[in-house]
């Protein structure tokens, strides 16, 4: 069974979003995509600066088994990328929600973040799978 903290808020395609204090988002994937995908062996992080929509392909994953897109959960400027994933890839492995994250955003639409799943939905949502 995978891990859904219960003060996050998720998407239908297996990222997290835990709102901070300065207004922003932190985003990363789920352990439930984490353990899907298997042993991380390269993670692609957007540029600094980049504008998202929501829906935007920004990030990829590379397991030993598959390369998998991470999509915006929400509208947004990217301002700071997880660079320690550069040399330790395996920390979405090991710690999805802490050092595993892979990008802030803030400019933030209001609007999308209502329409993220909380962990009961998006519990539902992977046991649909």
């Amino acid at each position: 069974m995978s891990d859904i903290p219960g003060d996050l808020n998720y998407t239908e395609s297996h990222e997290w979003i835990r709102k901070d204090e300065s207004g922003g988002i932190t985003v990363g994937i789920t352990d439930h995509a984490q353990a899907s995908l298997g042993e991380l062996v390269f993670v692609e992080v957007p540029e600094v600066g980049s504008e998202l929509s929501a829906g935007d392909a920004c990030a990829v994953v590379e397991s030993v088994k598959a390369a998998s897109d991470v999509y915006s959960p929400v509208e947004g400027v990217v301002t700071e990328v997880n660079e320690a994933l550069a040399d330790q890839p395996e920390l979405v492995n090991e710690q999805p929600y802490d050092n595993g994250w892979i990008m802030r955003l803030e400019q933030v639409n209001e609007d999308d973040l209502a329409k993220l799943l909380d962990a009961e939905a998006y519990q539902a949502a992977v046991e649909d799978e």
